[in-house]
């Protein structure tokens, strides 16, 4: 299972399935046929694996009415969402995804885990597939389960990106929406550094051959792998658990040695490289789904102190945006997956949203917790 998200829950615990969920989820394969790819490319048959857990419920109409849908960050997959920190959270009876009353859909996304990917053997041949391809192909994956409109969609990091580009290309299929970890703006400066450096180690390495390697090139990964460790640190956090050198040189070399045989190296090139032309900030007045969009404030990839959050969220028409605070409990950018820093909020959208013309929210521009 390769995890990167949390982007990064892999990063700061380890990933330690829900035995109870992992029982219950069931595993299945779409193939969308002919998918075309925003780079001409076409497949005639792209593999989407997913799980659900809980049993759709339908309308009057016969329409499927309790259909959650949420979206993994870069390199995860729907599996990291049975782990204890969310799924024992959301999951039980009373808490706010009851299995009893909602049916999820946890989807692999385009080049990852059991989803269609580079290293099931086309390697650099693949499409080189984005962000809006991707939602295309969650689209797809919806259809054929025939899920016409989801109750909420939720997504994390790479999932919360997707989110913005639900918002504003199919509003219509959504009731609610749960962003988190992420901004509704172009991958620019440092994040679109760190990515573009560990696209660069890995290629660097003499292995690599171009995306032809018979094993995986170890020291180009160690290069991407070591920022990706750092982009996912959550500081406080970090510095309660790992007070002394001993403990901090200790962990990171664990976290590394760990993490590294859980890649594929054009796998996550093409991870990486997928966000590049995602930009949904022109937009973000046409996304009038109703929407708590949750970020942290000791988030590396997205820092609150840039500011263009709260000026994002100004834009949204019917939208709270929540800061959580950071302290030595939180996770970082992997707050996303540690739901009880946020579910709460996640209840308080539910019941707000019950009725499908839910009328638009007391605005509030932050939130700490």
């Amino acid at each position: 299972m390769r995890l990167l998200c949390a982007f990064f829950a892999l990063f700061l615990a380890a990933p330690v399935l829900a035995a109870d969920y992992t029982g219950q989820a069931k595993e299945g394969t779409v193939i969308l046929r002919n998918f075309r790819f925003n780079d001409g490319k076409v497949l005639p048959e792209l593999k989407l694996r997913h799980l659900t857990l809980g049993t759709p419920r339908r309308d009057r109409i016969g329409r499927i009415a309790n259909a959650v849908m949420v979206l993994h960050g870069t390199g995860g997959s729907g599996k990291q969402f049975l782990q204890p920190q969310f799924a024992d959270e959301l999951f039980g009876p009373g808490q706010p995804l009851d299995l009893r009353r909602y049916y999820l859909i946890l989807p692999d996304n385009i080049g990852h885990d059991g989803s269609a990917k580079p290293s099931d053997g086309p390697r650099m041949r693949f499409p080189s597939y984005n962000y809006a391809d991707m939602v295309e192909a969650q689209r797809g994956l919806l259809d054929r389960l025939g899920v016409g409109r989801l109750r909420l969609l939720m997504g994390t990091s790479m999932g919360c990106m997707h989110g913005f580009v639900w918002g504003a290309r199919y509003p219509e299929r959504l009731r609610a929406m749960m962003p988190m970890a992420c901004l509704p703006v172009r991958i620019a400066g440092h994040n679109r550094m760190w990515r573009r450096a560990a696209i660069d180690g890995i290629k660097a390495d003499p292995a690599w051959q171009g995306g032809e390697y018979r094993t995986q090139p170890v020291q180009g990964l160690r290069t991407a792998v070591s920022l990706l460790q750092v982009a996912g640190f959550a500081p406080l956090y970090l510095q309660k658990a790992y007070a002394t050198p001993e403990a901090a040189d200790a962990y990171i070399a664990e976290r590394i040695a760990k993490d590294i045989p859980t890649r594929d190296a054009n796998d996550l090139i093409y991870q990486l490289a997928a966000s590049y032309d995602y930009d949904p900030s022109g937009a973000l007045e046409r996304i009038r789904v109703p929407t708590t969009w949750v970020n942290s404030s000791d988030d590396f990839i997205n820092p609150s102190d840039y500011g263009i959050a709260e000026k994002a969220a100004a834009r949204l028409p019917n939208a709270r945006y929540v800061l959580i605070k950071a302290t030595d409990e939180t996770r970082g950018h992997s707050t996303h997956t540690w739901a009880r820093f946020w579910k709460n909020e996640l209840a308080d959208l539910l019941r707000r949203t019950e009725s499908s013309r839910a009328a638009a929210p007391p605005r509030r521009r932050g939130s700490a917790r």
